[in-house]
Formats: C-alpha cells, sequence, structure tokens
C-alpha cells in the first residue's frame, strides 16, 4: 500500500490552497490570466499543547484549526481577485467580517443539520413510535438535506467553479499518490474523488452522530436537542479519525464506509480545465516535494 502524501487543501476564490506540514501555498488565477500565489506557514491555535495530540480529541482541535485556515486563504484569494479600481476594504475589518461570517454560518448549520432533523422526525412519533426506527430516519433526513444543499448551490455559477477548483485539488493529490509524474495531462486523467476529502468528513459526521444517538437515549425533548449539540465535538473527534484511517487503508470495510463520502464528492467536485490544473500544481509545488515522494514510494526517477 502506497504512503500517504499528506498533502491536503482545499478550494478558494479562483484557485486552490494546499498545505502540507506547517506550510501552505495558495495559488490563485488573476482575472489577466496571471497565477499569483503566496506561501505562508501556519502552525495552528493550538500548537505545542500536547493533548491535542491525542487520538479523538486532536480531531476536534484539527476541525477548529481547519476553519480558522480557511477564513485566512479564502481573505488571501479575495485580495487577488479584487477588482483594482474598487475600494478596498480594511483588513482588519474584513477579517472580523470573515470570521462573524463563519460563526453564523456555523450556528446556521448546526440548527439546519441537527435540530431541524430532530423536530420533523419529531412530528412522525405517533406514526413511528421506536426511538430506534426515528433515530435513524432522522439521519437520513440529516443526510437529505446535506445533499439537497449541495445540489442546491452547485447550481450557482461560482459554486459551480470552485467545484471545479475542487476537482483540480483531488485530481493532483491522486496524481501524486499514484506515482505519475505532476503534469497536467497526469492530473487530468486523475480521479477527483479521495478517502481524506472534507466532504467524505461531514459524511462520517452525519453517520457516527445515527451510531451514537442510538447509544445514548434520553427521554425528555429539551436533553435530545441538549444531547445533539453537547455530541458535536465527540462525533467530530470520533469522525477525524475515521477519516485518518480511510486515508491510509484499504481495508475492505473501511473502504466500504468510505464510498458514501466518494459518491457525495462527485457533488462537490466537478471535471476542471487544463488552466485550473496549472493553478492546482503551482500549490502543490510551493508545498511539497513531489518528485522525492515518489522515488520514496514508487522507486522511480519522477520527472516532468
Amino acid at each position: 500500500m502506497k504512503k500517504s502524501s499528506n498533502i491536503g487543501g482545499q478550494a478558494v476564490l479562483e484557485g486552490i490552497m494546499m498545505k502540507h506540514g506547517d506550510e501552505f501555498a495558495v495559488a490563485v488565477r488573476k482575472a489577466d490570466g496571471e497565477i499569483a500565489v503566496q506561501k505562508e506557514e501556519y502552525k495552528g491555535k493550538f500548537s505545542g499543547w500536547k493533548f491535542t495530540k491525542l487520538p479523538f480529541i486532536r480531531g476536534v482541535f484539527n476541525f477548529i484549526d481547519s476553519l480558522v485556515l480557511g477564513i485566512k486563504t479564502l481573505m488571501i484569494s479575495a485580495s487577488y481577485i479584487e477588482d483594482e479600481e474598487e475600494e478596498k476594504v480594511d483588513e482588519k475589518k474584513e477579517k472580523l467580517i470573515m470570521t462573524l461570517t463563519t460563526i453564523v454560518s456555523f450556528v446556521i448549520a448546526i440548527g439546519v443539520f441537527m435540530i431541524l432533523p430532530y423536530f420533523l422526525i419529531s412530528l412522525l412519533k405517533p406514526l413511528i413510535p421506536s426511538y430506534g426506527v426515528r433515530t435513524v430516519i432522522e439521519g437520513f433526513i440529516r443526510i437529505g438535506i446535506f445533499v439537497g444543499y449541495i445540489l442546491l448551490v452547485s447550481r450557482m455559477e461560482d459554486i459551480r467553479r470552485t467545484f471545479m477548483y475542487h476537482g483540480a485539488e483531488h485530481k493532483c493529490i491522486n496524481c501524486i499518490e499514484n506515482g505519475l509524474p505532476l503534469t497536467v495531462e497526469n492530473v487530468a486523467k486523475s480521479s477527483r474523488q479521495h478517502k481524506r476529502c472534507g466532504t467524505s468528513f461531514l459524511f462520517f459526521v452525519m453517520a457516527i452522530s445515527i451510531i451514537l444517538l442510538l447509544l445514548i437515549q434520553v427521554e425528555a425533548p429539551i436533553l435530545r436537542i441538549v444531547i445533539r449539540i453537547a455530541l458535536i465535538p465527540v462525533i467530530a473527534g470520533i469522525s477525524y479519525e475515521v477519516l485518518k484511517l480511510a486515508g491510509r487503508s484499504d481495508n475492505f470495510l473501511v473502504n466500504l464506509f468510505s464510498k458514501p463520502g466518494l459518491w457525495i464528492q462527485k457533488l462537490t467536485t466537478k471535471e476542471p480545465d487544463a488552466s485550473m490544473i496549472e493553478v492546482a500544481i503551482v500549490a502543490v509545488e510551493e508545498v511539497f516535494d513531489w518528485r522525492a515522494y515518489e522515488r520514496e514510494n514508487f522507486d522511480v526517477q519522477a520527472g516532468a
């Protein structure tokens, strides 16, 4: 089995962020066609805290760091695609707005994906008296809302382009981890699905929430809501460990459990064009020596 490259990333505005270790790079296709790239170091808000390395705990802190880095990289990409004639927003004010937007979005997401399904399934209690059956149906409603949301936003042109960059990100990582030189041609023919994707993480969160809510049963409606919110860090921690296992294992059961997340990735990724792949390659090469990785793992003399 091949060794994971441990490259992570995300799509940003007209570009891609790639991260390896403590370094990340944001590459953006500017309006004039030039690729702008910015490389920085990010050790995380909780760097040095020993307990953040513990299994099932580290996932929560990793999730928070991912949100913080996500905001930072979106701001970087936005700075490159702003119209030069537009008045620039004060950087501190822009950061505050982005942070508040993320917090509000997170709260709304908890309400829509964790609380709303509970209220919907509660309406069926007279018809479905079994708590276990209602909990399973609630989980499927949650997944259905998530898929429906993706289908809805994917109709927007800007989101569709972001999904295309997301596809380019995955294709680059798959190209490297399959021992192919990182060229536009090789990346284009690589898969746009990857088991370590954030989309798969979200699926694991929804699937694992079903299991935990089946195990932890309370009677009072208000306590059921509290439990659903209180379990979020626990669910995130478990989901992170499952995602890491999926990324380094080809076990049949692991692959089977990963399949729904990979299927959903067909919605959150789109086939990129060559110009988007070029942006992804630039971002990768700023933070990762793919030639050394392929020489070490595939016993080949990697070259462009």
